[in-house]
């Protein structure tokens, strides 16, 4: 059963007819919010004056029991917002959720057809078909869809827009498993593709018309993408995470990626994945993918470019990750730069640390010059000799790598060759501190020159030292503030080209998750949370809104039973919960979005529903696995989506403590802004 067919499909429809007439207004100063006075536009007409808001305020949901099962094993949404005007007025309005597709379902091609929402295509875009099953066969589609995107083109000629094109580039991770449950983690390339919706001028709403994969070939497939963020000059900026280590002879991961996308298992060089995929929509609602080779070849969480638009800081999911930041030569342009890591000088080893930023200079090198080596075949071998235990020679130095030690020893003239394709290898050679555990999301805060970055687990390299950093925790992790300032100098007494680079780094208090139990002694509380569901735990997707303040805040918890979707109000320092993921999903694809035609959007995917833990999951599995088959494709699917707002009324939306029980992996709140 999908939740097309959902038993309780005839209460949606009604809290739909309710959400559909007007959609939530967020975005302040408004030029006009015609309907709050009762005078509703015209479709393309100019909204009238209204009085404008002073004051944007969420309400947040209680976490959702097995009080109510159902709102466990969907998108739970039963938070609301409150506009106070300046004329003293408020006014409230439920958020609810409205899906796109649920991968697996057949969607438009825009030329007459359908395709597999999510589906995986080989290097020549022919279906990958699952043939785990005989008698069962169907095309590969994943059920994790990750980064996304909303932009627009001032020349978009899509057939089927009767208001106007909006488009969402979406990438999907992984895909979890065959039909035979066998892990698919890494197996099959990330697909991506590029969504045409249809935005209603008068209320904002989407609906999909075209659905179009992006042909990965000419960056020789994708591998892992994970977060991804919207570039400045309106491409999407995607991500590689967890790259193939090239010292490894037999890499099973890789030569069963290369089958399935190459059909060849030796087809898959491990340098051709790890660095930082450009997807470029095109009017027609097609894309096209280059891949950037001189941007680092790290655990790429995803990247944030700061507004001189040359500067990158880069989240970095890894073992042993480090904070890296990229200069580009000019602007808009990521084909050639100056890679750097941070050193960490820590101040405070309590609880998750804090600490001062120097930079070490890694190297220069162009896009072009990085692929060369590739192509020409170099290896591992050729850049660094590496061993894995201690070779008894003091020319190899020792360096902490994915969670053990490495020694390794440069080869002569190869600085280049692995500043851009060993980064993590070098950047601990050269000095950096590689203790960082799951750095996740990135993103910016421009008025108050604050980045913040997402740990999103606080565990064993972080809290013994062998990065360079030793603080005590949580495990469940915490969001960190970074201050940026112009005028520094990396580790050679050279000049950062930059005004936008971080000098310190320190959790947000109200940030900080909250272990249940010591370390290694979790104590789960009556459902099996083993972190405090009121605070976030295990923080990973992060946007900011600058509009709004806020910044929201996605979960990857192996400590929460459901994961949230959060937003913090810097100003007020007030957190909110906003909705909360099926079980076992995580919160992923966040994006922010001020204006789309005058119009506030902000998206959030979830990803791997029903992925159980025997230990944190033990106590609700039994009740809720069966509705998360159910609702997903029998755990196979996950949604994209929306959430939209009405104002609370009396009747069944303002009495519904969840907004909507349909079945939810990715949200967009779609609210007017200044028009």
């Amino acid at each position: 059963m999908n939740e097309r067919s959902s038993p309780r499909s005839g209460r949606r429809a009604a809290l739909r007819r309710l959400a559909g007439a007007r959609l939530l207004p967020l975005a302040v100063p408004w030029a006009g919010l015609p309907w709050m006075s009762g005078c509703a536009p015209q479709r393309g007409s100019a909204q009238a004056p209204a009085s404008p808001a002073a004051e944007v305020r969420f309400v947040g949901m209680p976490a959702p029991t097995l009080a109510d099962p159902p709102a466990m094993a969907t998108t739970s949404v039963g938070s609301s917002m409150l506009v106070r005007h300046a004329d003293g007025r408020t006014q409230t309005w439920r958020l609810a959720y409205t899906p796109l597709f649920i991968t697996g379902d057949r969607v438009p091609d825009g030329r007459g057809g359908t395709l597999v929402a999510g589906g995986c295509y080989d290097h020549r875009m022919q279906p990958i078909v699952d043939r785990s099953l005989p008698g069962a066969e169907r095309q590969f589609f994943s059920d994790c869809p990750d980064g996304s995107s909303l932009l627009t083109l001032p020349d978009a000629a899509v057939p089927g827009v009767t208001g106007r094109a909006v488009f969402a580039v979406v990438q999907f991770e992984y895909t979890s498993r065959d039909q035979r449950l066998e892990s698919m983690y890494g197996r099959l390339p990330s697909p991506i593709a590029v969504l045409t919706l249809d935005q209603d001028v008068a209320t904002g709403r989407l609906r999909l018309v075209q659905y179009r994969p992006v042909d990965t070939s000419p960056a020789h497939g994708l591998w892992i993408t994970c977060g991804a963020s919207l570039s400045p000059w309106n491409t999407h900026l995607s991500s590689e995470e967890y790259e193939p280590d090239a010292t490894l002879v037999d890499n099973a991961l890789l030569a069963s990626f290369g089958a399935n996308y190459f059909g060849d298992r030796r087809a898959a060089n491990p340098y051709r994945y790890g660095h930082l995929p450009e997807v470029t929509v095109h009017p027609d609602g097609s894309g096209s993918v280059v891949k950037h080779y001189g941007v680092g070849r790290i655990s790429r969480e995803l990247v944030q470019v700061m507004p001189d638009e040359r500067t990158l800081l880069m989240g970095d999911d890894w073992p042993n990750a480090g904070l890296f930041l990229y200069v580009a030569d000019r602007p808009r342009r990521l084909d050639a730069g100056t890679l750097y890591v941070a050193t960490w000088h820590q101040t405070s080893g309590r609880g998750p640390g804090a600490g001062r930023l120097s930079w070490v200079r890694l190297g220069h090198a162009t896009s072009a010059e990085v692929e060369a080596l590739v192509a020409g075949g170099i290896r591992a071998a050729d850049i660094l000799d590496v061993r894995t235990s201690g070779p008894g020679d003091a020319s190899f130095t020792r360096i902490p790598y994915a969670g053990r030690a490495n020694w390794v020893r440069l080869r002569p003239g190869m600085e280049v060759a692995a500043a851009f394709l060993e980064t993590h290898r070098y950047a601990a050679l050269k000095g950096g501190s590689l203790g960082f555990t799951k750095m996740e999301g990135t993103t910016l805060n421009a008025r108050d020159r604050i980045a913040y970055t997402a740990i999103s687990r606080i565990e064993r390299p972080m809290r013994d030292g062998s990065g360079g950093i030793r603080v005590e925790g949580p495990i469940s992790g915490a969001v960190y503030a970074l201050n940026l300032r112009g005028g520094q100098r990396d580790d050679a007494g050279g000049d950062i080209a930059s005004d936008w680079v971080p000098v310190d780094m320190a959790a947000v208090p109200a940030l900080v998750g909250e272990d249940y139990g010591g370390a290694g002694q979790p104590r789960p509380d009556a459902l099996g949370n083993l972190a405090n569901p009121d605070r976030i735990s295990m923080p990973d997707n992060l946007k900011f809104s600058e509009r709004l303040r806020t910044l929201f805040i996605g979960e990857d918890s192996g400590a929460h039973v459901n994961n949230f979707l959060w937003a913090y109000q810097v100003d007020r320092g007030e957190l909110t919960r906003l909705l909360s993921c099926p079980v076992g999903a995580e919160s992923t694809g966040l994006h922010a979005v001020d204006d789309v035609n005058g119009w506030t959007y902000v998206m959030s995917n979830c990803q791997h529903v029903g992925d159980w833990d025997d230990v944190l999951h033990a106590r609700v599995r039994p009740a809720l696995e069966p509705l998360i088959r159910a609702n997903y494709r029998d755990g196979f699917g996950a949604a994209v989506g929306y959430l939209t707002g009405a104002p609370a009324l009396s009747g069944v939306l303002a009495a519904d403590p969840r907004g909507s029980d349909a079945p939810a992996g990715a949200t967009a709140a779609a609210v007017p802004g200044s028009r």
